[in-house]
């Protein structure tokens, strides 16, 4: 619904919020279910209906617990048999300046004291978290600080060692460094926050005294967007492709008529600058894992022109997919969506042409839009619209391009092969598959969040979960990672077995797009049967619940040779596989032991 999507009118949100919930429930999305629990120390009725919404737009549909008027602390450290049974998936700490009880108290006070004043304010909120951690085992958004609208001492109050200003930055960075290194501890920055909406606009006075409300109502929305952006995140609803225009989006000027020499981008000129910052901006993405795309209607030979100006920050290398010709932008988008096997709501597309953008909006509604009226506008667009949101990055997050556009080779060399298994064997494919290692359960967690279409049960896990299972004796946890002579595709496939007995049930099985049709998972279920026979196991059981996005694997077992037990009427169904016959299936990959490089 665009009426939610950034820059929105948050007075006409709260006007209009029931009709919205409405329309949204009833707009036919299937939307994965969460329990939200918000632990306030302030009133938080009005977050909730607001984040309900953002939450609902952003494809999760929330149920929210709340608790009594300033007793966050109380529900974490003592516990509530209510919270308890509520049982959340995630929680979020609202707490703002207020709930500050330990600020210096005299100008007087020694820098010892103030320091012992900041551990105890400290070690109230890391008491908060620790307990909840201990009883939930689930994600955390802890609100930072934002400052005081009144300093009686000016800019003293920012930097002297009494100062409330200077104490709540203390506060802000022993937060941060405590995050961090936190499993599942994610800091919604409030500062940042309530600096660009206006402090004189945040902070109201009369909303407090009668509501307790911490904020002004005018600024609820900012704040539910931006925590609904990461608790997107945290449950893998980025988007993940910068799909860009460029005449007059990545330059100055049209490149088919000025010519190379002719564009703006540069120190040269007010105007070259600007395109040479955006330019900057948007390469920042890449290194987080977004994906950059152009879509402009030129010469191919032309854009390319563009991309290799001797100032130009980004170059023909930096981009996935390159969609320059005369043919409408919506069927490009679409195109270049199949081509990278994503789907059309990855993608945000900016265009400093309005109608373009109108265009896509029309064609392709998956799609969000940014029209570039300037480049500074645009940032700020793709900042506060929390596309991107980052709440973690892996190692393969940053060379997510690469894998990519190595891809893409794969995707050419294939067309020269008659035969699909002769393609394989060009790959020179080698699998490490292993235990989940401490190095890469962010990386796992990522994909037991992003994985649809290759995902038997489509099982959503927290990093501490995952951390959690990686220690039991009770499941078989297997990653694997596979490599060709393209490159490193980075893990790319998951598996959690429960034992039960002499019986293994498979709760989760996922494998990334990206390499689809590469028999990775023949190897992965080779690896799977031998370790469950060094575990005394019999009999695999597998489970396929049926979403919108997993058809492709609806007969997966069947074709592993596992015997369908049951099927419902809604498409799930149960298989089972007896082992002890077993040979492996996998033909074209190797299996390496990534400690010292042999084949197994």
């Amino acid at each position: 619904m665009r009426e939610l999507n950034f820059p929105f009118d948050g007075k006409d949100i709260i006007r209009k919020r029931l009709a919205l919930k409405k329309a949204l429930l009833s707009d036919g999305t299937v939307r994965v279910r969460k329990k939200v629990a918000v632990l306030g120390g302030s009133t938080t009725n009005h977050i909730v209906s607001a984040l309900e919404l953002f939450l609902l737009n952003f494809g999760i549909e929330p149920e929210f617990y709340q608790s009594e008027y300033n007793k966050f602390y109380e529900d974490a450290v003592f516990g509530n048999p209510e919270l308890d049974s509520f049982a959340p998936d995630i929680i979020y700490i609202h707490t703002t300046s207020r709930n500050l009880t330990l600020l210096p108290e005299s100008p007087a006070e020694k820098p010892e004291r103030v320091q012992q004043r900041l551990d105890e304010q400290f070690g109230i909120f890391r008491q908060v978290w620790e307990s909840l951690i201990q009883r939930y085992s689930c994600p955390i958004i802890q609100n930072n600080f934002e400052q005081p609208l009144f300093r009686r001492t000016g800019s003293y109050d920012g930097w002297s060692v009494t100062g409330h200003g200077a104490f709540i930055e203390r506060m802000n960075v022993m937060f941060s460094d405590y995050a961090r290194n936190a499993h599942g501890l994610y800091i919604h920055d409030t500062n940042y926050l309530s600096a660009v909406c206006g402090l004189s606009r945040w902070h109201d006075a009369e909303a407090w005294y009668l509501y307790k409300y911490a904020m002004s109502t005018a600024v609820i929305p900012d704040l539910a967007y931006s925590l609904a952006c990461i608790i997107k995140s945290i449950y893998g609803k980025n988007h993940k492709v910068i799909d860009l225009d460029l005449d007059n989006t990545l330059w100055g000027g049209v490149i088919g008529d000025d010519g190379q020499e002719g564009i703006e981008i540069g120190p040269e000129t007010a105007v070259g600058q600007a395109y040479e910052e955006f330019q900057s901006f948007i390469k920042g993405y890449k290194d987080y894992g977004v994906l950059l795309a152009v879509c402009s209607k030129n010469e191919k030979e032309n854009a390319l022109l563009g991309l290799q100006h001797p100032s130009s920050i980004l170059s023909p290398s930096d981009f996935v997919s390159i969609k320059a010709n005369w043919e409408p932008k919506d069927r490009n988008i679409a195109e270049a969506a199949d081509e990278l096997s994503l789907g059309l709501d990855s993608f945000v597309f900016v265009d400093d042409n309005p109608a373009e953008c109108a265009i896509v909006e029309g064609q392709l509604p998956m799609v969000q839009t940014v029209n570039l009226s300037n480049v500074h506008d645009a940032m700020y667009k793709l900042t506060r619209g929390g596309y991107f949101e980052v709440t973690s990055v892996s190692e393969d997050d940053m060379h997510r391009s690469e894998m990519y556009k190595a891809n893409a080779q794969r995707a050419a060399q294939r067309k020269e092969f008659e035969s699909y298994e002769d393609y394989l064997l060009s790959l020179d494919m080698n699998a490490v598959i292993c235990g989940f290692k401490p190095i890469y359960i962010q990386r796992i967690t990522q994909l037991t969040n992003k994985s649809n279409q290759f995902n038997l049960t489509t099982r959503r896990y927290t990093e501490n979960e995952i951390h959690e299972i990686s220690l039991s004796p009770d499941h078989i946890c297997l990653c694997g990672r596979l490599l060709d002579k393209f490159g490193d595709n980075g893990i790319v496939s998951v598996i959690i077995g429960k034992c039960r007995g002499n019986e293994l049930d498979i709760e989760l099985w996922l494998m990334s797009c990206r390499v689809l049709k590469r028999d990775m998972e023949l190897a992965m279920l080779d690896e799977l049967v031998r370790l469950a026979k060094e575990k005394g196991i019999s009999r695999l059981n597998g489970f396929y619940y049926k979403t919108l996005k997993n058809h492709l694997v609806s007969e997966l077992y069947g074709t592993f040779g596992f015997t369908c037990d049951s099927t419902a009427e809604n498409g799930d169904s149960v298989w089972h596989m007896d082992i002890e016959n077993y040979e492996n299936k996998n033909k074209v990959i190797k299996i390496r032991d990534k400690e010292n490089n042999n084949e197994q």
